[in-house]
């Protein structure tokens, strides 16, 4: 099944380095090219890709912007962040914002691949060092007290659910390790999303990271 392709990035020889990439394999299909949050916008409302391989430091709209209102107006399109830009805040806003991956331009074909397949998929995939720097933020980052204005802490089997979320578990390994059903692995999974205000694996993950609840 082909996946239909949008690229977000500013720089023209970035994106025909992609274009040629993706090109060697078949499943993709390449159906536009925007060079700033704004066009990239308009051309998913126009396209409808499946997924948007999105910079996030671009003139006009930047991408992390691009990313907040696209996971508002069109929530069915999954966005991979590829960026050149290393940097924790970043990744955490980016996560936080609805992107399914967080890659950086020196990433590998294969990576590159499986991403975006997870991405077309509306499943979440972050590589072993984006995890683990993740899960670092939690000893690095204070942490503000919870008020009564904040949701209610993450039961223990929450806790339990979510750590093995950031380990990269799925539903079904999940169920299996804890002795429960995958049914109620996702009845977890929704309530942390509910407290955590989010509805994505990343975004759970980068949310409960700044918060301090894994």
């Amino acid at each position: 099944m082909t996946i239909r392709l949008l690229i977000a990035d500013d720089h023209l020889i970035i994106r025909q380095g992609i274009r040629l990439i993706l090109e060697t394999e078949e499943e993709f299909e390449l159906v536009g090219e925007a060079s700033d949050g704004a066009e990239a916008l308009r051309l998913c409302a126009e396209l409808h890709p499946q997924v948007v391989l999105m910079d996030l430091r671009m003139p006009g709209m930047d991408g992390l912007t691009a990313i907040e209102r696209l996971h508002v107006e069109q929530p069915d399109i999954s966005v991979v962040i590829l960026t050149a830009f290393n940097e924790d805040e970043l990744m955490l806003r980016g996560l936080r914002a609805g992107a399914k991956s967080y890659l950086l331009k020196d990433t590998s074909r294969e990576a590159l691949f499986n991403a975006i397949r997870a991405a077309a998929r509306s499943e979440t995939l972050l590589s072993p060092d984006i995890l683990s720097r993740l899960l670092n933020r939690v000893e690095s980052t204070p942490h503000a007290p919870v008020t009564n204005n904040e949701p209610a802490l993450l039961t223990e089997r929450e806790r339990e659910v979510l750590a093995a979320v950031a380990k990269g578990e799925r539903s079904k390994e999940i169920a299996f390790r804890l002795g429960i059903t995958e049914r109620t692995v996702k009845a977890h999974l929704a309530s942390i999303y509910n407290k955590l205000g989010v509805d994505s694996r990343a975004a759970a993950i980068a949310a409960a990271v700044q918060k301090g609840w894994l």
